[in-house]
């Protein structure tokens, strides 16, 4: 399966954390937006992850050991509606060059990062990861 991997940190999140928060809006709506920072990911891998069977991303923490899989049925460049986006990063919408639209959270399997191979490097997501400050990376996920 060909997706991405996002870092994300609690910098700004609430107490609860940002997965914490963002499963508040699915039990309100059914649904979140998630918003990654900068640049957005190419079309191209937009439509290779929504070709999936199950569309999903890798949420990687940066700095802890939580990895959540993020089960999704849309991408979008442009903001969404603001109630889909949880209250504390709606004033920051537009620093967002990528929405994914998450209908469940799933915490990975804890060696998930050793079946994930970055495609620009062919590497182990678990040492690519570790030597990069890039925020995200298109991967190849195995279950093995």
């Amino acid at each position: 399966m060909r997706t991405v991997a996002l870092r994300f940190a609690e910098n700004f999140a609430p107490d609860c954390g940002t997965v914490a928060t963002h499963e508040a809006v699915i039990r309100k709506l059914g649904y979140v937006w998630y918003g990654k920072l900068g640049s957005a990911v190419s079309a191209k891998t937009a439509g290779d992850i929504l070709l999936n069977d199950d569309p999903r991303l890798l949420l990687i923490h940066s700095g802890g050991q939580d990895r959540w899989w993020c089960h999704i049925d849309a991408i979008k460049r442009e903001v969404p509606p603001a109630e889909g986006i949880p209250s504390y990063y709606r004033d920051k919408a537009k620093d967002f060059g990528c929405w994914f639209r998450i209908r469940r959270f799933e915490r990975a399997e804890p060696d998930v990062m050793s079946k994930c191979r970055v495609i620009s490097s062919g590497r182990i997501l678990t040492s690519a990861s570790r030597h990069s400050m890039s925020p995200y990376f298109i991967i190849d996920y195995a279950a093995k």
